[in-house]
């Protein structure tokens, strides 16, 4: 077992561009001595000089102090060959992401480090386990996946491949702790868990467009003011740049063989093909200005007219909440058994569009508009459905409207756009827990620090309440008969028992 906390650990660094950079600079102010290497001439001994201005620039900004600073460049040394690593405890590689490139710089380095010292790989996407399977000792290698920018994204993501021996992570999840982040621990699967877990953000919202339910920029409103994302998918998307997302969206699907919940869109394929990255090519789904994206003008909510609003009562507490919101709006309710010739109808669905919601209650599809109930506070959204006529859909905009809160109109769907996408979220999450990936703690640690979610997936299911969630991906599953939607068993189990999601197995 490596002791982690002596003084005297050494860490080898393995390609110097800004992923091992990062690796290089948290580690010496951990206080660990670092050797760069990387196979172009000057490379390292540039980073090395880049590392330390960084570590100037947060002493000129009293973020460390010049002592820090200056103790922390000190530990920071060149290997001009592998050769110059052979002492190093630990070495991460950094390297391109390429599976043969990686197993050969591991069995270049067998031949010169002892045969205590670790071997981690900094991988995103590749197997772990393959990488360790060219090694003579495939037991010390374990998975070190830090984010960019390494700095601040105080998460690392350590991974115990099949071959791999329990000290090496063990060792991993000490040396992350020394370095200032947060270690969450998984198993060796495609896309660990963070890449995992951020599959059902941006596919589900993929498919809502392609559906035509809703515009890229409506999607994104939606996820951003009434979910709390901080970032809407397409917004997200165009920042990473297609020619980085669409890759990890086909490879995670593969290398899951053709799991239905993972499913890229041809939507991607097609931008990606047409040079749409994104940001960094000045248009992706926003054009951008200077590197801001263009804003782009929202439908402005009809007047305020006066219609008695009749709610469906199929959900009590939702219908309690909706009627309170209509009468503070100053509108009338139609309180009876059903609804009057005049009224508009509002229905409050989970996971069933407006006419299923419509038609189970016997109601004029005409007349009936269906509201999220999930998401009143921020931004409201509307669904029609095909018959909904334009002077219905008016009133409950410009009455929804009437208080300042936006309001979002879309075409029909199951499940609106977030309860479609939060209960995918939430049921991805649930199936890594159930397939002992990481615990149920590491799992919502690694989406939050990792993806930046209001919640993680456990505590986002939590706080929508299990059985809805089930009750959603249940009416999803049973309009579109796509595997996609079917729940997890861990979801299933404690939506029955009636308990949090972040119940571990015993």
């Amino acid at each position: 077992m490596l002791d982690i906390t002596r003084t005297d650990l050494l860490l080898g660094v393995v390609g110097t561009g800004l992923m091992g950079r990062g690796i290089a600079q948290i580690a010496v102010q951990g206080g660990i001595r670092v050797l760069l290497h990387d196979a172009r001439p000057d490379a390292a001994g540039e980073a090395r000089a880049a590392i330390g201005q960084v570590l100037e620039t947060l002493a000129a900004k009293g973020k460390i102090s010049q002592a820090e600073a200056d103790a922390a460049i000190g530990r920071i040394g060149v290997a001009e060959s592998l050769q110059a690593l052979a002492g190093c405890h630990i070495v991460v590689e950094a390297i391109v992401e390429n599976l043969d490139a990686k197993r050969s710089l591991f069995r270049d380095l067998e031949d010169v480090v002892g045969d205590a010292c670790v071997l981690a790989t900094n991988t995103s996407s590749l197997s772990v386990t393959s990488i360790a399977a060219g090694c003579r000792l495939p037991g010390r290698v374990g998975g070190f996946h830090f984010f960019s920018p390494v700095p601040l994204m105080k998460i690392v993501e350590v991974i115990d491949g099949v071959l791999g021996e329990a000290w090496v992570g063990t060792a991993l999840t000490a040396l992350a702790q020394r370095m200032g982040h947060t270690p969450v621990r998984a198993k060796d699967t495609p896309g660990f868990i963070v890449n995992h877990a951020g599959r059902g953000y941006g596919t589900e919202a993929l498919r809502i467009l392609g559906e035509g339910i809703a515009g890229f920029a409506d999607i994104d409103r939606i996820l951003r003011r009434a979910a709390g994302f901080r970032m809407g998918p397409f917004e997200l998307l165009d920042l990473t740049g297609l020619d980085v997302s669409h890759p990890v969206m086909e490879s995670i699907y593969d290398q899951y063989y053709q799991e239905p919940r993972f499913r890229p869109s041809p939507i991607t394929r097609q931008r990606l093909a047409a040079g749409l990255l994104g940001r960094k090519s000045g248009r992706g789904f926003y054009v951008y200005r200077d590197g801001k994206a263009e804003a782009l003008a929202e439908d402005t909510p009809p007047a305020k007219t006066t219609r008695p609003v009749w709610i469906s009562r199929r959900h009590a507490a939702a219908a309690e909440s909706v009627a309170a919101l209509i009468e503070k709006l100053g509108a009338t309710l139609d309180r009876g058994e059903q609804p009057g010739s005049e009224s508009l109808c509002l229905v409050l669905p989970f996971g069933e569009d407006a006419t299923t919601a419509a038609l189970a209650e016997g109601l004029d599809p005409a007349r009936t508009l269906a509201l999220d109930s999930l998401t009143l506070d921020g931004r409201r959204t509307l669904m029609r459905t095909p018959l909904t006529r334009a002077e219905m859909r008016d009133a409950a905009w410009g009455l929804l409207a009437s208080d300042g809160t936006p309001v979002t109109v879309i075409n029909d769907s199951p499940g609106f756009v977030a309860q479609r996408v939060l209960a995918t979220i939430v049921n991805i999450g649930c199936d890594i827990a159930q397939q002992g990936i990481a615990t149920p703690a590491d799992i919502d640690r690694a989406v939050t620090l990792g993806l930046g979610y209001p919640k993680g997936p456990l505590a986002m299911g939590d706080a929508l309440g299990a059985a809805r969630v089930l009750a959603i991906l249940d009416a999803l599953y049973a309009f579109y008969r796509d595997p996609r939607y079917r729940p997890s068993p861990w979801l299933k189990r404690r939506a029955a028992l009636g308990v949090s999601l972040l119940t571990p197995e015993n």
